[in-house]
């Protein structure tokens, strides 16, 4: 963002492509004018008025609405023109250049927003709730984004961050006069007042864990040996064929990307080549990118022959992984089991995978037998529900600043009474952490990297 924010700018509002409707946005201090210019005169404030739109040749652009919002009392806090008109790209883009030649420039991603934020008609967090409902694919992530924009997860926020300036306020009080030690009771009571605001960032943490998986979904890598029913598995979650199947060892080169809804849970599930030794040059490079796609995965989902030893599975597994703590093993196959006992009990009864501590599933990637226990594990994973009351969009940059907000508030503790002003440092430390959520401190380079992720015209 590399622009100022008090000139005028432009963008379509609505998406790009033909439509019964488009609308073309203008904000800035020359809003007015420019309207003025185009529709022969600037419509009453908070008025839609039919108007015909010129270029400044004088020529006839299209007939439309046209609605004039005076700042400070609009979106972005500045004067704001919008101009619906017949939605076609031709007409749209020509009332655009006509805009841009009265002396507006086109908006750059998230400007407009942007702009909100910086008039205060918006927090961050706020901010990033506008692009996070537009961006939703379910309707519990559009319920969520919609009260982090009405304003619920900054209102959590703004409600411990008044717990620890109080806190702050009695520390201080008794630095003011180093020569007299913390009575018992005093102490008790900012022991209890830290411990309490402990327990409230931890469960906006978990709260604000259950946004993030509502907006970026659950992201899972598959893997295991060849041959083990890897695509098999990702086309039935997908419910198509997206990867090939055959009996082929190596098959799968490049990992395969799919974005799915399980069950109303986000997913973003990558199907790798299978894990084994080879001298393949090109079998090689997939595995050199499965195994990058398996550190990148939030769990990785190990599929193995069911009718395959256990104890080797689970050997083969902790052979080709860096560890199994985000591992489920997936048996697959169960189809082919035609007498007791169950897949069920013989992952239940076995020694060697209860000790890995690592979560088993059996399916048929064949019947879909099975698939429901698997859904209904990568929601527990994942912490999701559909009806959590309350849920409010996150990102991953809010867990990380609610995070480190926490590790200072640890720090403190333990130096609340005997070390008072290392104390005070980490409170004060922890209150700015918890302000990037809400962007009270934020750097110019964050602002830049949030907005340019938003769709132009918003």
């Amino acid at each position: 963002m590399s622009n100022t924010h008090d000139d005028t700018i432009a963008a379509l509002a609505t998406a790009p492509g033909s439509g019964a409707v488009a609308i073309v946005r203008l904000s800035g201090n020359e809003s007015q004018r420019i309207a003025e210019q185009i529709c022969g005169a600037a419509p009453a404030p908070r008025r839609a008025e039919l108007r015909a739109f010129r270029d400044a040749s004088g020529e006839l652009i299209d007939t439309g609405l046209a609605l004039y919002f005076p700042g400070p009392d609009s979106y972005t806090g500045q004067d704001v023109v919008e101009f619906q008109i017949h939605g076609s790209p031709v007409i749209s883009e020509w009332l655009l250049e006509a805009i841009v030649s009265a002396g507006a420039r086109a908006a750059e991603p998230g400007e407009f927003t942007l702009r909100a934020f910086l008039n205060d008609k918006l927090d961050l967090a706020q901010a990033e709730a506008v692009a996070d409902l537009v961006a939703s694919h379910s309707r519990a992530a559009a319920r969520a984004a919609g009260r982090s924009l009405s304003g619920s997860f900054s209102e959590r926020v703004a409600a411990i961050q008044s717990s620890l300036t109080h806190l702050r306020v009695q520390l201080e009080a008794h630095l003011d006069f180093p020569d007299e030690e913390i009575d018992p009771e005093s102490g008790a009571a900012l022991q209890s007042s830290l411990r309490m605001t402990k327990q409230s960032i931890a469960q906006l943490q978990r709260e604000a864990h259950r946004g993030v998986v509502l907006r970026d979904g659950l992201n899972l890598a598959i893997a295991g040996p060849p041959n083990a029913g890897k695509s098999s598995l990702l086309n039935r979650l997908a419910g198509y064929s997206a990867a090939i199947v055959t009996d082929i060892p190596g098959t799968t080169r490049d990992p395969l990307r799919e974005h799915l809804v399980l069950d109303g849970l986000p997913i973003t599930i990558v199907d790798t080549a299978g894990l084994r030794a080879t001298t393949d040059p090109i079998e090689k490079e997939g595995l050199r990118r499965a195994h990058v796609e398996l550190e990148r995965a939030d769990r990785v989902l190990w599929v193995s022959d069911v009718m395959q030893d256990i104890e080797a599975t689970v050997a083969e597994a902790r052979t080709s992984l860096s560890g199994l703590d985000k591992v489920s093993f997936v048996f697959n196959k169960i189809d082919l089991l035609d007498k007791p006992p169950s897949a069920t009990q013989r992952l239940a009864d076995n020694a060697v995978l209860e000790s890995t501590g690592a979560p088993a599933v059996a399916v048929s990637a064949l019947t879909g037998s099975g698939f429901e226990n698997l859904t209904r594990h990568l929601k527990e994973l994942a912490g999701w529900s559909e009806n959590v009351e309350g849920s409010f969009s996150a990102r991953r940059r809010h867990l990380d600043a609610i995070e480190r907000a926490l590790n200072h508030l640890d720090s403190a503790e333990p130096l609340l009474i005997s070390q008072s002003e290392l104390a005070a440092e980490e409170l004060r430390n922890a209150q700015q952490s918890l302000s990037e959520v809400t962007g009270e401190l934020t750097s110019d380079d964050l602002l830049g990297e949030i907005f340019s992720s938003f769709c132009i015209g918003k």
